[in-house]
C-alpha cells in the first residue's frame, strides 16, 4: 500500500491499493457528473448528488454527517476553513482515513462528523453520533438484505438495543482528565481530539461500524473478510419458525467477543417455545455438541445468558475453561469474563439425589452467577457484590426469578469429534428417559456395546 494520485496529477495522502483508487475514482467521477453536482472548478459533489447515488441506504442523519467529514478533511488534516462541497483529494483522503487510517486519522473525520468545529465536543454529542453509527449499521444491514436471518429494527426494543449497545461502546470512552462517563452529569464533560483517538484505538469496533457504512453505504470496495464475520448466518432447522431472544445488534455484540472460526454461522440446539419446557430436552439438545451460548429472558424483560467455550456434559463435577463468559444483553449489554478466582465456569446435572440438578455458570453451588434449575422455568442470579468466577452482578431483575424463553445455540461449524460425540441413542441424550427406564425394571440392551464405525472408515 502507498500513495496514489489523483486525476489532477498530484499526489494525496491515499492508502488504497491502485486498483482500489480506480473504483474510488470511479465513484467520485459519477458523484461529481451529476446535474446537481456542486459546478465549481475543480470537480467536486453536494450533499443532494451523495443523496442521490445512496438513495435510503443510509438514514438522513448520518449521511449528513459522512458528507460533513468529507467536506472538511483535507490531504494534510483538517480543512482550512468550510468547504461547501467535496472534491477528489477530500474524497479520496476521508475514505482513507475511515477505511484505512490509524486511530488519530479516524479522530480526525469521526470528530468532524460531530461536529463543524471539529474542536472539543460534548460527550452528548458524542453519544449521539455514537447511537447514530449504531442505528445505521442495522439500517444499511437491513436495506442490503445482508442481516443473515436475523431481525433488524423491526424487532420489538430494537432501539432500545441500539442505545444499549452505544452505551456499551461508550463505556471504554476517557474524558481528558481520564474520568470515564459514569452518569448524566458526565456527558457536559469535553472530548477533544487525543481522547476521541484514544476510544477509537480501544474499542475496534467504533472503526467497524464506520467500515460497514461506507462499504455497504456508498458500496464501495466489496465487502471485506473482517466484515463477513459481522454478522454470522442464521441457522434453524427447516420449517421451523423462531422469534428468537437475539437480533442483529445483540449478535454482532456478543459475536466480537468470540474466536473468529465461531463467528461465521450459530445453529440452534433448544428454543424452550421450540422443544418444549423441558430440561431434559435441554440437556439432550445441547451435550456434545461444541460451544454455544445460552440465553434467556426473566419475567421482567431482562435477557441474559452465559458462553461455553466447551461442549456441555451432565456430570457432577465444574467443566469449561477460562474462555467463558457471562453476558447480558438487556436492560443493557455487558460482557463479565473469568477473575481467576476459581475454576467454576460451567455445571450441568441431572436426575442426582444429593446435589443440585440444574444448569449453572459461575460462583458455586445454591449461589451460581447464573442457574437454570431443572424443575424447568425457575432460575437465580446470585451476586453479592459480584459473582466470584465471573465478577459479573445480578444479571435478572430479581435474584430468583422465573422465565419461559430460552435458546442455546452452537457457534461455528460443527466439528467432527463433535458430531461422533452426538451419534447417541435417546437414552444418551435425554437422560429423564435413562432414570425412568431403570425405575421400570428394564435395563438397556445396547450399554456398554461398542459403536459400529461407518463404512468408510471400516475400509481404511
Amino acid at each position: 500500500m502507498g500513495n496514489s494520485k489523483s486525476h489532477s496529477g498530484r499526489t494525496c495522502c491515499s492508502q488504497f491499493l491502485p486498483e482500489e483508487q480506480a473504483e474510488i475514482d470511479r465513484l467520485f467521477d459519477a458523484l461529481s457528473s451529476q446535474k446537481d453536482g456542486a459546478e465549481t472548478s475543480p470537480r467536486s459533489f453536494s450533499l443532494k448528488a451523495l443523496q442521490s447515488h445512496v438513495g435510503e441506504a443510509l438514514p438522513p442523519e448520518m449521511l449528513a454527517r459522512l458528507y460533513d467529514g468529507m467536506r472538511q478533511v483535507c490531504g494534510t488534516g483538517p480543512a482550512q476553513g468550510s468547504c461547501q462541497s467535496v472534491s477528489r483529494e477530500q474524497f479520496t483522503v476521508s475514505l482513507s482515513h475511515l477505511l484505512r487510517g490509524s486511530s488519530e486519522e479516524r479522530s480526525v473525520v469521526i470528530l468532524k462528523m460531530i461536529s463543524a468545529s471539529g474542536g472539543p465536543v460534548k460527550a452528548r454529542e458524542v453519544r449521539k453520533f455514537t447511537e447514530d453509527l449504531v442505528g445505521s449499521v442495522v439500517h444499511v444491514l437491513s436495506h442490503r438484505q445482508e442481516l443473515r436471518g436475523w431481525a433488524g429494527k423491526e424487532a420489538p426494543g430494537a432501539p432500545a438495543r441500539t442505545q444499549a449497545l452505544a452505551a456499551q461502546l461508550l463505556s471504554e470512552l476517557k474524558l481528558p482528565g481520564g474520568e470515564r462517563l459514569q452518569g448524566p452529569q458526565w456527558l457536559e464533560g469535553n472530548c477533544d481530539r487525543a481522547a476521541i483517538e484514544d476510544w477509537v484505538f480501544r474499542v475496534p469496533r467504533v472503526a467497524m461500524f464506520l467500515s460497514v457504512v461506507v462499504h455497504r453505504g456508498l458500496l464501495v470496495l466489496g465487502v471485506p473478510p473482517d466484515l463477513a464475520m459481522l454478522v454470522p448466518e442464521r441457522q434453524v432447522e427447516p420449517g421451523q419458525e423462531l422469534t428468537s431472544l437475539l437480533d442483529v445488534l445483540a449478535v454482532i455484540f456478543l459475536s466480537s467477543h468470540l474466536a473468529p472460526r465461531q463467528r461465521h454461522c450459530w445453529r440452534l440446539l433448544f428454543a424452550s417455545h421450540l422443544h418444549g419446557q423441558s430440561f431434559s430436552q435441554l440437556c439432550g439438545r445441547v451435550t456434545h455438541r461444541g460451544p454455544c451460548l445460552a440465553l434467556l429472558e426473566d419475567r421482567s424483560g431482562h435477557v441474559f445468558g452465559g458462553f461455553a467455550s466447551c461442549s456441555w456434559e451432565v456430570k457432577p463435577q465444574f467443566q469449561g475453561d477460562n474462555k467463558c463468559f457471562l453476558f447480558s444483553i438487556a436492560p443493557s449489554m455487558a460482557v463479565y469474563t473469568p477473575t481467576g478466582y476459581n475454576d467454576h465456569y460451567m455445571y450441568l446435572n441431572h436426575s442426582q439425589q444429593t446435589i443440585p440438578n440444574g444448569l449453572g455458570m459461575g460462583g458455586q453451588h445454591s449461589y451460581f452467577g447464573l442457574w437454570v434449575d431443572a424443575d424447568f422455568g425457575n432460575g437465580h442470579s446470585k451476586a453479592k457484590p459480584t459473582c466470584t468466577t465471573y465478577d459479573s452482578p445480578q444479571l435478572s431483575a430479581e435474584e430468583d426469578f422465573r422465565f419461559e424463553k430460552m435458546e442455546v445455540w452452537a457457534v461455528g461449524e460443527p466439528v467432527e469429534s463433535e458430531l461422533a460425540k452426538g451419534k447417541k441413542s435417546v437414552l444418551d441424550v435425554d437422560p429423564g428417559a435413562q432414570i425412568l427406564l431403570e425405575a421400570t425394571g428394564w435395563t438397556r440392551q445396547s450399554a456398554g456395546f461398542p459403536e459400529i464405525p461407518d463404512s468408510h472408515s471400516a475400509d481404511q
